[in-house]
This record gives C-alpha cells, sequence and structure tokens, in this order.
C-alpha cells in the first residue's frame, strides 16, 4: 500500500513514523544534527542494522536529512528537514502524554 491509496489520516502518518525506533529516533533529532552514533547510543536496544534501516526510511520519506562529508574517517550527521520538523507537535503531545502515563 502507497502512501497515496491511504484513506485514514493516523495510518497516513503510521505509515512514515510508525514502528518502535522512528519515533525515538526523531525525538532525539528535534533540536539538533547528531552523528550516527550520537543516535545509537541514545538507544542502547536498537542494532547498527536496524538504526541504518529506520534512518533510510526517514531519510526516503524526507523527514531527515543525511549529511556525508568527505573526510577520512567518514563523517556524516543526521537532521530534521523543515518537513520532518512539521511532525514536532505529534510528537510534543507523544511525550506529554508519556510523562503523565509513564508510572502508571
Amino acid at each position: 500500500m502507497t502512501k497515496d491509496n491511504i484513506r485514514c489520516p493516523v495510518t497516513a502518518t503510521m505509515a512514515v513514523i510508525g514502528g518502535k525506533w522512528k519515533p525515538i529516533i526523531l525525538w532525539i533529532l528535534r533540536d539538533q544534527v547528531r552523528r550516527f552514533g550520537e543516535i545509537k547510543h541514545f538507544i542502547p536496544g536498537i542494532t547498527q542494522k536496524m538504526l541504518t534501516q529506520q534512518l533510510r526510511e526517514l531519510e526516503k520519506d524526507k523527514i531527515i536529512n543525511r549529511k556525508v562529508y568527505p573526510v577520512v574517517p567518514p563523517k556524516v550527521e543526521y537532521a530534521l528537514t523543515e518537513y520532518g520538523k512539521t511532525l514536532m507537535p505529534i510528537l510534543d503531545a507523544m511525550a506529554g502524554w508519556g510523562g503523565k502515563h509513564k508510572n502508571l
């Protein structure tokens, strides 16, 4: 199912940010540029393969930008795009709800 064929707005949102890791990655990138290792450090349960896959999907959907610097060793930075920043109200709402209900 492509995003163009989705009629439910919640399903359309989940098609882009759904899953266990994407909202966490976006939360980590919400206010600053991060390198791969930094992102992985903040998510101890994620494998390198899974983090790479999730970052590629977010980049494909134009939610994040990947910038490669031509240096040795390679330096790659990830940041939210302007389009990706439009997801912040959703993540802020999720964080607010989670903050109130995490100890229940």
